[in-house]
């Protein structure tokens, strides 16, 4: 005896194909053949099934019944049966014998059976894989940083990322920019802030997040450490304190010109052996406005022109044709969040 039909959503009236759900199952390839030829059994078959023919089967064989797998799924009894009988053809075999009353699974659909359920957790497992990474439940952004954006900008961000995604793991790298950049373009890094021209890299996309001034610190005892702001050329006589003998390779370079040729005095590139040098008086030196924040207390800061000091371009730099991950765009939300505050601070402070 059939049984009974059940009235249910209409959008199962067609037959559904294996492109509705995508191939899940292949056992093997089958070679092409002539037109005209017969298959013998003998012949390798390759069998496609949709895992929305699969979750019907399983339910079927759950229940023991379409009428019940019907109303456990939403579907029409129809529905259910049309669907069972398309994944037997596709099988080869009848899953189920249909009885007077029910459904029992036959040899072919107790072999199915477990690979079906195989197939479907780790179908929802992928599912829950992906929810969790577009809901940053879970995920990875690796971020590099040059070292003064290390003072204020990106500790905030991170840890504003952080409250809000904390099961995303997180890692920082510092270096200088040319290296971030070639890191990011090799895939080492989703994020870097970098500072310097907006075009130096035909890799990277960059998000401009700030302009920063530059500072000079004097020790507490110069005759200028009153001072809320300086020309280049009151200091061109200083020693300076620089990271490296060649003013063109340092944070001075941008500022050279006919009056102001810096004299280097002592070569660090650590900012606390350069505050400490500073300190003892023996120097002045650069100080990017966006470490101003971490300088030692015994130093005096002064803002230098802004007339005739260009500012720094700070930006964040991700690969260029590469669509950045959920993680990597949230903590781009949260660079730009800091930047614009930090902009303001900076601002009252140049």
């Amino acid at each position: 005896m059939q049984e009974p039909h059940a009235s249910g959503r209409t959008a199962d009236a067609a037959r559904p194909t294996p492109a509705a759900d995508g191939p899940l199952v292949r056992a093997h390839a089958e070679p092409a053949a002539d037109a005209g030829t017969a298959r013998t059994a003998a012949d390798p078959v390759a069998h496609d099934f949709s895992t929305a023919w699969l979750r019907v089967f399983l339910a079927v064989a759950e229940a023991a019944s379409f009428t019940a797998a019907a109303a456990r799924l939403g579907y029409t009894q129809s529905a259910v049966s049309r669907q069972i009988s398309a994944l037997e053809d596709e099988v080869g075999s009848p899953l189920f014998d249909r009885l007077p009353r029910g459904v029992r699974l036959t040899d072919a659909g107790h072999a199915l059976l477990p690979r079906a359920r195989a197939v479907l957790d780790q179908v929802d497992l992928a599912r829950r894989d992906l929810a969790e990474l577009r809901g940053l439940a879970r995920g990875r952004v690796r971020v590099g940083a040059f070292a003064t954006a290390g003072a204020a900008l990106v500790p905030r961000a991170i840890a504003g990322f952080l409250a809000d995604h904390p099961g995303v793991g997180l890692t920082l790298d510092e270096d200088l920019t040319p290296r971030l950049l070639a890191a990011v373009a090799a895939d080492e890094l989703d994020v870097a802030v970098v500072s310097g021209p907006a075009g130096h890299s035909p890799d990277a996309d960059l998000h401009h997040l700030l302009d920063e001034v530059m500072l000079v610190a004097l020790p507490r005892t110069h005759p200028l450490a009153g001072r809320r702001r300086v020309r280049l050329a009151e200091l061109a006589a200083e020693s300076w304190i620089a990271g490296g003998r060649r003013p063109e390779q340092t944070l001075l370079g941008p500022y050279l010109r006919p009056d102001f040729v810096p004299r280097i005095g002592f070569v660090a590139s650590d900012w606390i052996a350069k505050q400490g040098l500073v300190a003892a008086g023996l120097g002045v030196t650069l100080v990017p406005a966006l470490a101003a924040g971490a300088l030692r207390a015994d130093l005096a800061v002064c803002a230098l022109d802004a007339d005739e000091v260009p500012v720094r371009a700070v930006h964040a730099a991700t690969h260029r044709g590469v669509a950045p991950s959920a993680a990597t765009a949230a903590f781009l939300g949260q660079l730009r969040a800091a930047a614009r505050t930090l902009s303001a601070e900076l601002a009252a402070l140049a």
